[in-house]
């Protein structure tokens, strides 16, 4: 597995599993499924509701707890240091464990200053290895890690090659901050999956056009977590470190951006309206 550096020297697996809209019930037996074959870092979040069943695949493994990356998430309803702070045990307990690998602030909204300077002192404390944002475009993003004390070492957005974030790269470089891909196969979608460039470029590695999509983010260091039940695909997923993309075929891969920030209106009050209505 190929790792990315962070910016304060903690190794981060290229290639994890997402547990986005896995039910609760099905949640340990999907990332033991995961942690069978091959995975290392596992993705999830407050609101998932799924932690749990995290915790227990991780703990049941017999794997190492070093040898396992586990991001998690601050949910909106949760901002504010004192809360965040709460939430922070919370997510530990339900995770079994005595530390994360990643943690990250979930939306761009409401008192993401306070929340942070929790996470700041769970860092501090050894509670928290690395810490982060998601969803934060380019001016909020600006406007965030140019105030804290400790700048965000990873922003996830949503990004696959249909939906490439190119407009943020280089704020993200000028703070040395890595981006990590959420829908990194545009959640199924046929825009991806159903390719006939990326099934052109996979025949000639013997690949599926989901491992051609893959291998060009992990070539870009950018981190993707596929999200997948099936057991067979988890490991097809997984299986694209014995290959690399020539230049040629990255080039034609950037041709393929249509909407460079994701389709998630995250301007539009009523989409936040929904994310709070949603998961509280």
């Amino acid at each position: 597995m190929e790792k990315l550096l962070l910016s304060n020297g903690v190794e981060m697996p290229l290639l994890g599993y997402g547990v986005f809209l896995v039910e609760p019930h099905e949640c340990c037996e999907c990332v033991t499924n995961a942690l069978n074959a091959g995975y290392r870092l596992i993705d999830t979040a407050q609101a998932y509701g799924n932690e749990q069943g995290v915790g227990d695949a991780v703990r049941k493994s017999g794997i190492p707890r070093q040898d396992i990356f586990i991001t998690t998430k601050v949910w909106i309803s949760n901002y504010g240091e004192q809360k965040t702070a709460q939430s922070i045990d919370e997510s530990l307990r339900r995770l079994q464990t005595d530390y994360i690998d990643l943690l990250l602030l979930h939306q761009a909204y409401n008192d993401v200053f306070a929340a942070w300077r929790a996470m700041e002192k769970a860092y501090r404390a050894g509670k928290v290895r690395a810490i982060g944002v998601s969803n934060f475009q380019l001016g909020r993003f600006f406007d965030f890690a140019h105030y804290v004390d400790i700048k965000p070492m990873v922003n996830q957005l949503q990004c696959n090659t249909t939906m490439q974030q190119r407009g943020i790269e280089s704020m993200l470089g000028e703070f040395d901050c890595r981006m990590m891909a959420w829908a990194p196969l545009g959640q199924g979608g046929d825009d991806v999956l159903a390719n006939p460039l990326l099934k052109k470029i996979g025949e000639k590695y013997d690949k599926t056009p989901a491992q051609v999509a893959l291998r060009w983010l992990t070539q870009r260091n950018i981190v993707a977590i596929p999200k997948s039940s099936n057991v067979e695909r988890m490991k097809q997923n997984i299986n694209i470190f014995d290959f690399s993309l020539s230049d040629d075929d990255m080039l034609q891969i950037a041709t393929l951006n249509q909407m460079d920030v994701g389709n998630r209106q995250y301007s539009d009050p009523a989409f936040l309206k929904y994310l709070v209505g949603r998961f509280g």
